[in-house]
């Protein structure tokens, strides 16, 4: 009687994987399963744009908004710096975000200037969107019809323009998480 009892468990079990896969197996051997929480929205990666000039720009993103914070995309967290050269001359920058707002494959991410070599860009806030295609993924800046992040005079938080830049071949590997809030 016990062996028939244990070859009945390990048939469930098994039809239990084959149907539900390894979940519905540890849920019929007794066993937990662990449901890692997803992070409410995230833009990471890093990218140069193509310029047929020549020019050496480069974006790199690391930011999150953590899924207790869903309803407010004001409290992301990280970094991104951004880079512009060409010739031997140009600056660079990295900013504290301050917010991320993400809907399908489209980033919008601000923060604050916190270190650059661009003379009046610390303490100055900056926006960008990235629209995540692949390998041929798409970025714009708040600053783009001013000219420099020094002009971004009052900017407020997840503001920016549309992608019309391209990435250079072989250097977009953008990852958007979708934001999804209860509305």
């Amino acid at each position: 009687m016990q062996r028939r009892t244990k070859i009945a468990a390990v048939t469930l079990a098994t039809a239990l994987l084959i149907i539900t896969g390894a979940e519905g197996a540890a849920m019929a051997s007794g066993g937990r399963v662990h449901h890692p929480v997803r992070e409410a929205a995230a833009l990471t990666g890093t990218a140069k744009l193509y310029r047929s000039a020549g020019d050496d720009i480069t974006f790199s993103f690391d930011a999150h908004l953590a899924a207790k914070d869903t309803k407010n995309p004001r409290k992301a967290t990280g970094t991104f710096e951004f880079s512009h050269y060409l010739h031997g001359n140009g600056a660079w920058a990295k900013a504290k975000v301050d917010c991320l707002v993400t809907g399908g494959k489209v980033a919008v991410v601000s923060g604050v200037i916190t270190a650059s070599d661009l003379p009046g860009a610390k303490g100055r806030r900056v926006g960008v969107t990235v629209h995540d295609l692949g390998r041929h993924d798409r970025l714009g800046y708040s600053w783009a019809g001013l000219g420099s992040p020094t002009d971004t005079k009052d900017l407020p938080p997840c503001v920016s323009s549309a992608p019309f830049e391209k990435v250079k071949q072989g250097t977009g590997d953008f990852e958007v998480v979708p934001w999804n809030p209860a509305l």
